[in-house]
């Protein structure tokens, strides 16, 4: 391979920026900046800039591993593969399909998450697929889908918020887990809009906000629905908007007239002056956004959390229309199309519904099957996590860490021990990886080629630059080879293109149409918004009410998302892709958008007299999910070298705590321990930990799997704990008891 730099993209956050990666004449690569593509313009975090670091065959694995005598041992390709195939083929015999488990991650190209899909229910014959995206977003996508017909992280690129009037955003620390995303958020404010950050803790993001809100965790939904109240009590609905474009307002309008300013104070601690000034800063301008993030969404009843947000903008004319709307900012670098092409339990290619009979004819005609031979809709990511070793016996993992990242984590590593078989394919060996009974060393973002959809439904294609070590194989090479030893010989191909070649035909028709997007255009136009229908639809007709091809403006406002101009192409001319959704109408029947009636609920889990306080959890800016990789970085570890215990002085001083102590953090699934980090900026009655590291710091110990009942999202983001105050070499300690205050 040559020595010349390659265009792509950062492997960890859902910006996905841009890149450039060039291989170095004495081994190993240098990231530098590529200032062309217009979401980051060159800007890296310090995780993108040390991306380079993890290609080295030092911090990751280059053979498989099989396990022999209890101990993971170097293998030959062809015994790793014919281990995995033997141990599916015998569990299936005995058990059933569905004894068979298959669950992927976010992280992983929309080639390999619709590879594997298709592989879960085409050669495993089995229902039991699921993703670690859905601990991402998975109620904001029901919850947009349920409003608006369609979800999509963002329904308008990131370069329209600078040019809006407000936005609030809600549980999202973006300073840290995707900082090149601030400057638009600071270009707002210097082009005279307002910021209104909703967060338990005063993080680096909120210091940036002309209004911080700080509710309890856990009552975002009496929030939003707070703020509702106040813009009918004042008279600053858009009535000529909710008569015309929605349908649903007066049972919603009921809903929220319960919660009034005063309730609302006392259930989320934020003062009436300042719910009476969040509604005044967002109404006051022409146009407004609201965006969300996990805060609001990892709870469980985070859909109707989102929900409620989404009802204060239907509500204010404030979706819909230019510079104005509700969006989701996904976490994991391919959150959004990882379960758009079929690695979510109940989805199929394109985002179809695995229980519509007409999408099951479509794409089963594309895979060459029959229709009533696809399994139905399986089971969620914690709820087959926590099959494991009951009804599903056997598991294929490809890109997800769950010892670390799963709620509940002791009791998801327990369920893992206890599988007849554990197959991981990964870049390093996880602390998953640890558990398997086969560990396949496979291709990582610089050494192999494929798209992700960016957090604003940007297509992007991420390019090869430099060779993989000897021995590393991509997930693609792994599904062929499995397939074939399962007796599939055709419909799994290695090449990269060519998966996304049947990928398109198999999106066509659905809500997430590629059809029209090629690997050419992709390199040519920097990217390309889906949806992207093979032609385009008529100007009269544009897609569930989208910028109609005619007049579809990228970041540049021309005709081409790059804003380079469009290639010339055959007639018809080839769809522009579609930056900006609902613009006419939303992707519902009858093209009107759904408020839902929502009401305050409690959290699954709230404090009582034996814990006391609530805990919510998150990141930092140094490290990505479960650390796997970034673990593996020294500058990002000099940064961030482990786990700690944020609090507020007077819980500290209540616990007898200083700074660096350390403290036990307890709930009724565990105990974790690292050092206090004392700070004014976090409620007295919360408790913060970072969820990236293994161990007794390990956050998600302590997290609850209680589940929204539509998204099945867990709720990471709220769960009742103690405090024990800890002495350098003692086991026990001392409890914190209630703190009352905000």
């Amino acid at each position: 391979m040559d020595t010349a730099a390659t265009p792509t993209h950062c492997p960890y956050c859902a910006l996905q920026c841009g890149m450039n990666v060039t291989p170095l004449p004495q081994g190993g690569a240098e990231v530098t900046e590529r200032p062309d593509f217009p979401v980051n313009r060159g800007a890296l975090c310090g995780k993108g800039r040390t991306a380079a670091e993890v290609l080295s065959p030092a911090v990751r694995l280059t053979s498989p591993l099989v396990r022999s005598g209890g101990r993971l041992v170097p293998a030959s390709w062809a015994e790793a593969l014919d281990r995995i195939a033997g141990a599916l083929g015998s569990v299936r015999e005995r058990h059933g399909a569905d004894a068979l488990g298959v669950f992927g991650g976010g992280g992983l190209t929309n080639e390999k998450a619709y590879a594997l899909g298709k592989f879960a229910r085409v050669v495993l014959g089995t229902s039991q697929i699921d993703y670690n995206g859905r601990f991402c977003m998975s109620s904001a996508a029901a919850a947009g889908t349920r409003a608006f017909g369609l979800d999509r992280g963002l329904p308008f690129p990131l370069e329209d918020v600078p040019r809006t009037g407000c936005v609030i955003l809600v549980g999202s620390n973006l300073a840290e887990t995707m900082p090149p995303s601030l400057r638009f958020f600071s270009e707002l404010r210097e082009n005279g809009g307002t910021l209104i950050v909703v967060d338990p803790r005063r993080t680096r993001t909120a210091e940036q906000a002309d209004l911080h809100l700080a509710p309890r965790p856990g009552t975002d939904l009496a929030l939003a629905l707070g703020l509702l109240h106040l813009v009918v009590a004042e008279g600053r609905t858009d009535e000529e908007f909710i008569r015309e474009r929605t349908a649903g307002w007066p049972e919603a309008r009921a809903a929220a007239m319960g919660h009034w300013p005063e309730y609302v104070e006392r259930i989320t601690g934020v003062s009436v002056p300042q719910l009476r000034e969040a509604v005044e800063l967002f109404c006051a301008p022409e146009s407004a956004m609201v965006l969300t993030a996990r805060g609001p969404e990892q709870q469980s009843k985070g859909t109707d959390t989102v929900g409620a947000w989404i009802n204060l903008c239907l509500a204010t004319g404030r979706a819909g229309r230019p510079l104005s709307g509700y969006g989701c900012l996904t976490g994991q670098g391919n959150g959004q199309g990882g379960r758009e092409h079929g690695q979510k339990a109940d989805q199929l290619p394109g985002y179809r519904k695995l229980d519509d009979p007409a999408a099951r004819r479509h794409v089963a005609e594309v895979w060459g099957v029959d229709p009533d031979a696809l399994p139905g809709p399986g089971r969620s990511a914690y709820e087959l996590l926590d099959a494991l070793g009951g009804d599903v016996r056997a598991l294929l993992l490809m890109g997800s860490n769950p010892v670390v990242s799963a709620p509940r984590a002791a009791h998801v590593e327990e369920r893992l021990r206890s599988l007849d078989f554990l197959a991981v394919c990964d870049v390093v060996r996880s602390e998953t990886a640890e558990l398997a009974d086969v560990v396949l060393p496979v291709t990582q973002w610089a050494e192999e080629t494929g798209t992700t959809t960016s957090l604003e439904g940007r297509v992007l294609l991420r390019r090869r630059a430099v060779a993989a070590p000897p021995g590393v194989r991509s997930d693609l090479e792994v599904l062929h080879a499995l397939a074939a030893r399962l007796g599939v010989e055709k419909g799994f191909p290695a090449d990269p293109e060519e998966v996304f070649e049947e990928l398109r035909r198999a999106s066509a028709g659905g809500p997430a149409d590629y059809s029209g997007i090629t690997y050419r255009r992709l390199a040519e136009e920097n990217g390309l918004f889906w949806p992207c229908p093979a032609q385009p639809a008529p100007e009269d007709e544009s897609p569930s009410g989208n910028e109609s091809p005619s007049r579809s403006a990228g970041p540049s406002g021309s005709a081409s998302p790059s804003g380079n101009g469009r290639p010339a192409h055959a007639e018809p001319p080839a769809h522009p892709g579609t930056p900006r959704l609902f613009l006419d109408r939303f992707a519902t029947g009858d093209g009107r958008a759904r408020f839902v009636a929502v009401a305050h609920r409690a959290a699954a889990e709230e404090p009582d007299a034996e814990y006391p306080l609530l805990l919510t959890t998150g990141r930092v800016v140094a490290q990505y999910q479960s650390g796997a990789q970034t673990r593996r970085v020294p500058e990002l570890n000099a940064a961030a070298p482990g786990p700690f215990v944020e609090l507020h002085p007077r819980l500290a001083a209540r616990l007898g705590a200083a700074e660096g102590d350390p403290v036990a953090v307890v709930s009724r699934r565990g105990r974790a321990v690292a050092p206090a980090r004392i700070t004014s900026g976090i409620r007295p009655d919360t408790v913060f930990m970072p969820f990236h590291w293994p161990g007794e710091g390990r956050a998600n110990t302590l997290t609850n799997p209680g589940l929204d009942p539509v998204s099945r999202m867990p709720e990471f983001k709220s769960c009742a704990v103690r405090l024990e105050a800890l002495g350098p070499r003692e086991q026990g300690g001392r409890a914190a008891g209630p703190v009352s205050g905000g």
